[in-house]
């Protein structure tokens, strides 16, 4: 027993919000950046040590507006302090241009940044996408590598291997369920994915549907690390709809313990990825 090594912590993500849904979909969905802050300090209180930040514009539709960043992340700050990562999502939503992604992650300089491989490095963009990473890296912005498909994560390490991502830590999340029928994910839709990882490569999963619990569950089996919330799920694993985010990352927190992972804190995510 003494020669086995001790499990890594993991790490927990919330989504709160996402892009698309509405207090329509869920009265408790945090927008307004107070909202953000209450939800954070709860999600940090159940074990989360990242925030996956999605701000709206006076419509409540999706932007990647610089301002209403700071206002949502000096509202979390001002509440929690350095308590959680705070990601910054540079989702395209079929709005914003590679460009514009790529220039408000450089204006806002957040702690980190969800970046999707599909939008961000067309075919024919490989050198500006690289200008960009040199960019973030010098500014020690963490990067997440955001993959919805085993194509998506072979180019990935085409594109590392070809030095277009610099990145020698890189932190990955796995889609399920995005396109298939009705966004609903299952736990085997990670099979294909691990097919093609490489050993050492840090990854996280997230997954659409009532079945968001059973896929961060089997992730965290593995070795991996996962993101639950709103965006991609409102239900619990019991089929009852959860009262807050906070609700799904005690969950799987409960799931980590259960096997004996310890928890990660936010300062462990800092120092697990820095360069």
């Amino acid at each position: 027993m003494d020669d086995i090594p001790p499990l890594s912590p993991a790490i927990l993500t919330v989504a709160p919000n996402g892009a698309r849904k509405t207090r329509q979909d869920h009265p408790m969905l945090p927008i307004s950046p107070s909202e953000l802050a209450d939800e954070a300090e709860a999600c940090l209180k159940e074990g989360a040590a990242m925030i996956h930040l999605h701000v709206r514009d006076d419509q409540q539709g999706h932007t990647l507006d610089v301002t209403k960043y700071r206002e949502a992340i000096t509202a979390i700050r001002d509440k929690i302090g350095d308590g959680l990562v705070i990601q910054a999502t540079t989702e395209a939503v079929g709005i914003y241009s590679p460009q514009q992604q790529m220039d408000m992650v450089l204006e806002l300089k957040p702690d980190a940044a969800s970046l999707a491989i599909k939008e961000l490095v067309p075919n024919g963009e490989e050198l500006r996408a690289k200008d960009f990473f040199d960019e973030m890296r010098a500014l020690k912005i963490m990067p997440q590598f955001i993959l919805y498909s085993p194509e998506d994560l072979q180019r990935y390490e085409k594109l590392t291997a070809e030095g277009v991502i610099p990145f020698t830590n890189p932190f990955l999340i796995l889609v399920l369920g995005r396109y298939s029928a009705n966004q609903q994910s299952h736990p085997h839709d990670l099979i294909p994915f691990l097919t093609y990882m490489k050993s050492e490569r840090n990854w996280a999963v997230c997954a659409f549907g009532p079945l968001e619990h059973a896929a961060a569950s089997a992730a965290l089996a593995m070795g991996g690390h996962v993101r639950v919330g709103f965006e991609n799920n409102m239900f619990l694993k019991t089929g009852v709809r959860a009262g807050r985010n906070a609700d799904l990352i005690r969950q799987v927190r409960e799931a980590a313990e259960a096997i004996g992972r310890p928890i990660a804190s936010a300062d462990d995510l800092r120092r697990m990825f820095s360069e």
